[in-house]
């Protein structure tokens, strides 16, 4: 028997007026709900409030993060990585979220991210070894609290909440932050790790970088949500919608989402609108479902742009500054292109180094079936070298 078919429950009445007064909402809906517009800085009055240090710091990483793009993407085209999905256009986004966080804190970051990770410390080789084919991941997790870079559409999600669960409840002061985009947001893992993170009250942050499609599905035939932010409300979380090519703007709301997550209040969901310049990968045609005139509205609103309007304006995008700025820039493509043009020496046997803290006895079969035909290969070289060796001798006069 279900409560409504019990004696004396309402449908056994004549009308229907409603449920029993002990309903109640579990929050309230309203201080959990974005802004009706994207929240911007640069260009309003509250730009004035910046730190200029601050300026001047996202302008440097947002200048080195398009140059690491545009040399990412040369060597995609040499041959040199067998993909890059480009972050051209939402570097905001990307340095925001390396610079909100503190060095004890852990970013999920998927694979369009890269910047990310490298604003935050990892170096650029390593950061793009994944996607060279060259080894699992690249990096130490642990050294860099970045986890893996994740090619899984919003599979990083719920290892993000897991994580900062468990700092949680073990009293370590660390938040999450997790990276997606707007396709991603459309899987079940989306759902699943903003629901446990609210009822957990995980330390965690969500920033779901809107750049239009989901390789070459707009937004509208996604979701019919008002927009993206607004989806936080129905897990029971705050909602931020901002300009994500902003990047003091995207900075203040990330920090600000931090420091409530550092402090107890839970996770928040935030949505930067930005837009993606490049094709989804060298792989996408992006010419067949957007464009030109689209792209280049977008230009328009170009992160770094906005940014030196509001330097200029405060003097301090001076020649001196900006010369150091682009040397700087080069110097780490020039690093990045000579050392990704050298090719790695690699043993196939690292396949199976850092799956498991302890290999499961498929592995172990594995490794030895794979040792053997190695060391199989090696003989029959040795032997083939010998063979050539011994005709070359026979054959002189």
């Amino acid at each position: 028997m279900t409560v409504l078919e019990q004696p004396g429950s309402s449908r056994n009445k004549s009308s229907l007026a409603g449920p029993p007064p002990a309903w109640r909402p579990r929050v309230d809906p309203a201080p959990l709900l974005p802004d009706a517009a994207p929240y911007r800085l640069l260009g309003t009055d509250a730009a004035a409030r910046i730190d200029s240090g601050l300026l001047t710091r996202l302008y440097t990483q947002l200048v080195r993060g398009r140059r690491y793009n545009a040399q990412a993407t040369a060597l995609t085209r040499q041959g040199r990585l067998a993909v890059y999905p480009s972050s051209t256009g939402q570097e905001a986004c990307e340095v925001a979220a390396a610079l909100a966080l503190e060095e004890r804190d852990w970013l999920f970051p998927s694979y369009r991210d890269t910047l990310a990770a490298v604003a935050r410390g990892l170096d650029p080789v390593q950061a793009l070894t994944l996607l060279r084919g060259d080894w699992h991941n690249g990096y130490d997790p642990h050294e860099h609290r970045i986890a893996p870079l994740c090619t899984p559409l919003a599979t990083q999600l719920p290892h993000a909440v897991g994580l900062a669960h468990a700092a949680r409840l073990k009293g370590d002061d660390v938040v999450a932050l997790a990276m997606v985009g707007d396709g991603g947001t459309s899987e079940g893992d989306f759902h699943e790790a903003l629901n446990f993170a609210a009822l957990w009250q995980a330390p965690v942050v969500f920033l779901v970088q809107n750049n239009g499609f989901a390789i070459s599905v707009p937004l509208a035939k996604q979701t019919a949500a008002p927009s993206l932010a607004h989806k936080a409300v129905g897990y029971g979380m705050p909602g931020r919608l901002v300009d994500g090519n902003d990047a003091p703007a995207v900075h203040e709301v990330l920090t600000e989402a931090v420091q409530r997550a550092r402090g107890g209040g839970g996770p928040t969901l935030i949505e930067a609108v930005t837009y993606r310049i490049e094709a989804h990968t060298n792989a996408d045609d992006a010419t067949r479902y957007r464009a030109d005139s689209e792209v280049e509205t977008w230009r328009a609103h170009d992160p770094i742009a906005l940014l030196e309007h509001e330097l200029e304006a405060r003097q301090l995008l001076t020649e001196e500054f900006v010369g150091a700025t682009r040397d700087g820039a080069e110097q780490m493509a020039t690093d990045l292109r000579e050392r990704m043009n050298a090719d790695p020496v690699l043993d196939p046997m690292d396949l199976f180094n850092h799956v498991f803290a302890e290999q499961t006895s498929q592995l172990r079969e594995q490794a030895e079936q794979l040792r053997a035909e190695l060391d199989a290969e090696a003989a029959g070289d040795t032997e083939d070298a010998a063979g050539t060796d011994g005709s070359a001798e026979e054959a002189r006069p």
